[in-house]
């Protein structure tokens, strides 16, 4: 099962205050033990929304939004993504991390939908253009550009 955890924005890192180093190396050491556990996939923190775009949709139109966004507390300052056993694996791992932020924070974790969750509605064709975005980005992370094989 693959989730996505979300580490919530707090005041501080929607103002690009900065981790301490302790805060850092802890958080570094944490995502030693993901790697070596199996189960961290990727992760990073994000800039502050002052420094992001949001693009809304109506129909054909595209409208730009720039940041800073309101309502810090559904703002997400890092993710990671992680393939584990269960959601009760994801929680135990979860309830391993240090605290993220210099206060109080908060992690959200999400499954991310798979193939086989689609059902019916997913047709031959359609799973056959997802599996070959998958089989792409595979192929792009071992280092072959596009077209080698």
């Amino acid at each position: 099962m693959r989730v996505v955890v979300f580490v919530k924005a707090t005041e501080d890192s929607e103002q690009g205050v900065m981790p301490s180093t302790e805060l850092l190396e802890a958080m570094g050491k944490f995502n030693e033990e993901l790697v070596e556990a199996g189960i961290m996939v990727s992760g990073d923190g994000l800039k502050p929304s002052s420094a992001g775009k949001r693009i809304a949709f109506d129909g054909p139109s595209r409208l730009v939004i720039d940041g800073p966004f309101a309502e810090t507390k559904e703002l997400v300052a890092g993710y990671w993504l992680w393939n584990v056993k269960d959601l009760d694996e994801a929680i135990a791992w979860a309830k391993r991390c240090p605290n993220p932020m210099p206060g109080p924070s908060e992690l959200e974790i999400r499954p991310l939908y798979e193939m086989e969750d689609f059902g019916e509605v997913l047709t031959p064709e359609a799973e056959a253009i997802h599996q070959g975005v998958r089989d792409r980005l595979a192929r792009d992370k071992t280092g072959k550009k596009t077209g080698e094989s």
